[in-house]
């Protein structure tokens, strides 16, 4: 392809001929032409490292991606890393672009880094006598484990395989590796099942009685071999290629190609992994760890990524490469066993990782070959951990003076504290163990189970809870394993493909239970004491690494330690206040025990629902007349009042934001004819009295209709009775030595004149209850920014309101002419298809829907500079939104009491991240 790239010499003498002609112009075209081929053709594809130099260095993560830039780094750190070079992720941007074609000159330079890795590594890559073998594996920016392909052992064939044997004098070594190339490049390149190689594989082995792949004689490797080239021919019609070259390009486009694929799309999709071109792929020479007994692989982390404490972390195999321990192929060894096996690698392996850990200033995870008896690194990263590893191991590093407060706030992603604070297992619950394997990720889950990644998804999405149980999970299975509540796999270690996923999506994984049979034929598997079918309940705790039969009573978490300090640390850098949505004073305390600092949204219709309440809420609803009505009220009123005592009490002095009733009156009818009769018979009224009202309140769009504070217009009466239980509750809580800060927010305000209609009325009750009760208690009115319109006039809003609470779910299906309950049934389709980056329910539209924010506090400041504004609603929690309402200048966000450590830790990284932007500038 080089030779493509070359200019056409210019003929003799042609720019001479008509010197005087004005030609001379023209016949520099061709020498613009040269150079613009030049440059071309000087772009820089493919970055060298070896031989204690690299091309590349850490920094170049977005062009080397994760593993090359670590690669570089390592060799110019001086660590044993087998050289190699990377093609960088620009290549796998134009290869899309270009209808999946290689670049003029890419060609060129990988000959030419081949020639460079041949001197370093005295082989020559497609010789028959001393043959140079690779590996070619992906490396994109962002880490993501598993779900890229690999290839090893490339250069191989029938020639290459004799010399193989002859440089190294082990037969079966040389098969051994020519066997598993076949497998994956089979696999990866040629798109054959990997299954239909491992049914070969195990038949052999079945055939000859050995139990584990390193039992096969060299006899029984060519034998396979033999067969695989069988397979190939049948599946695809051609012969497995032999031309090292032709392997080389080959997989260099598999590699490309995995950047699309479906598991790789749906891990960037889970993660929100957003803005990468492409991968980059590395070409590496092999070092192998299945030469026999002195050689072996592993993977190793420098702190336990389950947990965070510090000690060195890992797995191993001997006489095997690195896929049987990812892969979960054989179950590996814990990395201690090595001291003893191997003391003089095992003393080098510490010191390396603790070099890397001092160097990269977090946990590492390392890939590791011995060949021979001497190491070699093939990788270095940061670790994929649990949340309450990245809590210990942040809080750990600060202590250890590695990092300071500031960045050990940004090492912890917000939307992982999750994992900490949902329940666990009861430990004095009954529990009926019927199987024991490795503790992968920690966590409680219940579900039934599923043997298949696309049942999982199907029952989840249908609201069901799930395990997904496995032999071993491939990157094939991560829309399933995202679905499931855990995962259980059979065979595979603390660092096979199940357990790295599961720790890094924050699922409960239990892998290795080699106590368990798995039939997928009868959807069943076997312990020692039961038959589990597909359908059954078990429930794995990840910490023990135990499964149990049935469902396990939870309790809730305790929380402190590390946790406590991360928390102390965000509360240091943070310049936004987090409350919480409550609707009662369970909630309210469980948000306290979070950090809350006040209630951002308590919804007054939740209170309604229950059995005592909704009968007095109907007989308001039935009421044809003022009078009747107002008696209903009162019954009404002091089931309010106590409700927001209790609210007041649990919430100490911290302001609590009540919003007056707001969904339509149908909400508390019941529309199923069962459902109505009963109703009709408590009330004692006729059926017909029960229709007939429900056919009046119905609406064709409910949600634009008779709600909120148009419903309070219509109805003065119910909002008054509400000011009036909430001023009561206040002034009954102040009296028992409580501070109390009652915020009262009306509702779906779109003009002026509706805030200052009920904002009238309602100061009318509160100056009467205060003259009745002879006291006062400080309060607030606003209002709740959810109708567009409201944003827009926010100037002439604020004149009344003391506050604004914008509430994100309506004002998004309002700005998108989107109804909420419907839309995700296109959704789904539209994320699919980049027609919009995130559901703009569950995140902020900061291009939209954010403007019409913006819009609001701008002109609502303007009139009233002291105006306080949050926003309330599930976004509150949502890391992306923190920082928008933070860039805003919003007061506070609110959110669910389980959220709001993730909407704390937000909101101090937004903090923190705006202050170094500021620097920068």
């Amino acid at each position: 392809m080089a030779t493509l790239l070359k200019a056409k010499p210019k003929k003799k003498g042609k720019t001479t001929v008509k010197k005087k002609t004005k030609a001379k112009p023209a016949a520099k075209k061709p020498a613009k032409k040269k150079s613009k081929a030049k440059s071309a053709s000087k772009t820089k594809y493919v970055y060298f490292f070896g031989n204690k130099k690299s091309e590349g260095k850490q920094g170049m993560k977005e062009l080397l991606g994760g593993k090359g830039a670590n690669l570089a780094e390592m060799v110019n750190l001086g660590i044993p890393v087998p050289p190699g070079f990377t093609i960088t992720t620009e290549v796998c941007d134009l290869y899309y672009k270009s209808g999946r074609k290689w670049p003029s000159g890419l060609e060129a330079q990988i000959n030419t880094n081949i020639e460079k890795l041949e001197k370093a590594f005295g082989a020559k890559f497609g010789d028959s006598n001393n043959p140079l073998l690779v590996s070619v594996r992906s490396g994109a920016a962002a880490s993501m484990p598993g779900m890229m392909d690999t290839i090893l052992n490339l250069g191989l064939n029938e020639e290459s395989v004799q010399g193989l044997i002859v440089k190294t004098g082990n037969e079966r070594f040389a098969w051994d590796s020519y066997r598993r190339f076949m497998q994956m490049f089979g696999n990866v390149v040629m798109e054959i099942d990997h299954h239909d190689f491992e049914h070969i594989l195990e038949a052999k082995k079945e055939e000859v009685n050995a139990a584990q792949d390193t039992e096969l004689t060299t006899a029984d490797l060519k034998q396979v071999v033999s067969s695989y080239k069988k397979l190939v021919r049948k599946k695809t019609g051609e012969d497995f290629p032999t031309n090292p070259k032709d392997q080389l390009r080959k997989s260099i486009n598999a590699v490309f190609k995995s950047w699309h694929n479906p598991r790789a799309n749906k891990y960037r999709e889970l993660n929100d992994i957003r803005g990468l071109i492409g991968t980059a792929v590395n070409v590496q020479a092999m070092v192998f760890g299945n030469m026999g007994d002195t050689s072996g692989t592993g993977v190793c982390f420098s702190r336990d990524p389950s947990t965070g404490a510090n000690y060195f972390y890992g797995e191993y195999l001997m006489n095997a490469q690195g896929e049987d321990v990812v892969a979960g192929i054989r179950t590996p060894k814990p990395l201690p066993l090595l001291q003893k096996e191997n003391p003089v690698v095992y003393k080098q392996l510490v010191q390396i990782k603790d070099r890397l850990e001092k160097h990269y200033r977090d946990m590492q995870d390392m890939e590791f070959t011995i060949q021979e008896g001497t190491l070699y690194f093939l990788q270095t990263r940061s670790g994929k951990r649990t949340a309450m590893a990245a809590v210990n191991i942040a809080c750990d590093l600060v202590k250890e003076k590695l990092i300071n407060d500031k960045e050990a706030i940004l090492r912890v992603d917000p939307k992982q504290l999750d994992q900490l604070l949902h329940p666990t297992f009861d430990p004095n619950a009954k529990k009926d163990k019927i199987a024991k394997g490795l503790p992968a990720s920690p966590g409680a889950a219940s579900g039934v189970v599923v043997f298949t990644a696309e049942h999982a998804e199907e029952l989840a999405k249908k609201g069901e809870k799930v395990i997904l149980v496995r032999v071993e999970t491939s990157p094939e299975d991560i829309a399933g394993m995202d679905a499931a509540q855990g995962i259980l796999t059979a065979r595979g270690g603390m660092t096979s493909h199940a357990a790295v996923v599961a720790r890094g999506m924050g699922k409960t994984c239990v892998a290795g239970t080699s106590d368990i049979v798995i039939d997928y034929k009868t959807k069943s598997f076997k312990t020692a004491k039961k038959v589990v079918k597909e359908g059954d309940w078990i429930s794995l705790d990840g910490t023990l690494g135990e499964v149990y039969l049935g469902q396990v009573k939870t309790v809730e978490p305790a929380l402190g330690g590390a946790f406590g300090k991360l928390m102390k640390m965000t509360d240091q850098f943070r310049n936004i206040n987090v409350r919480t949505n409550a609707d009662s004073p369970h909630d309210a305390l469980v948000a306290r025990r979070f950090g809350a600092e006040g209630i951002g949204l308590c919804r007054t219709e939740h209170m309604f629902f229950e059995a005592d309440r909704i009968i007095a809420m109907r007989d308001m609803i039935l009421s044809d007349t003022l009078e009747e009505r107002k008696k209903a009220l009162l019954k009404l009123l002091p089931i309010q009042r106590k409700d927001f005592e209790g609210i007041f009490k649990a919430m100490k002095g911290l302001p609590v934001t009540v919003r007056l009733l707001d969904p339509p009156l149908h909400e508390f009818l019941p529309h199923e004819v069962d459902s109505q009769k009963e109703m009709a018979k408590v009330m004692k009224v006729s059926l017909e009295t029960i229709q007939e009202k429900v056919h009046q309140l119905s609406e064709f769009n409910p949600m634009l209709g008779h709600r909120g504070c148009r419903l309070g217009i219509t109805y003065p009466e119910i909002y008054e009775m509400q000011v009036r239980a909430i001023i009561e509750a206040a002034i009954n809580v102040k009296a028992k030595g409580i501070k109390v800060l009652p915020e009262i927010m009306i509702p779906l305000v779109g003009t002026k004149n509706e805030l200052a209609y009920l904002k009238k009325r309602s100061l009318a009750v509160i100056e009467e209850v205060f003259k009745q009760k002879k006291t006062k208690v400080a309060y607030m009115i606003g209002t709740m920014i959810e109708v567009p319109r409201a944003a827009l006039i926010a100037d002439k809003i604020a004149e009344d309101a003391e506050f604004f609470s914008f509430g994100t779910n309506d004002l998004t299906q309002m700005a998108y002419g989107f109804s909420r309950d419907d839309a995700a049934v296109f959704l789904e389709n539209y994320l699919s298809k980049e027609i919009i980056e995130k559901d703009p329910f569950q995140s902020v539209d900061v291009e939209g829907v954010g403007q019409l924010i913006r819009t609001g506090i701008e002109l609502g400041r303007k009139t009233n500079p002291k105006l306080k504004v949050g926003i309330c609603g599930e976004q509150g929690g949502d890391p992306a939104s923190v920082s928008f309402c933070y860039s805003v200048g919003m007061d506070y966000v609110s959110c669910s009491p389980y959220r709001v450590p993730i909407a704390r830790l937000a909101a101090a990284q937004a903090s923190v991240q705006q202050g170094l932007r500021k620097k920068k500038k």
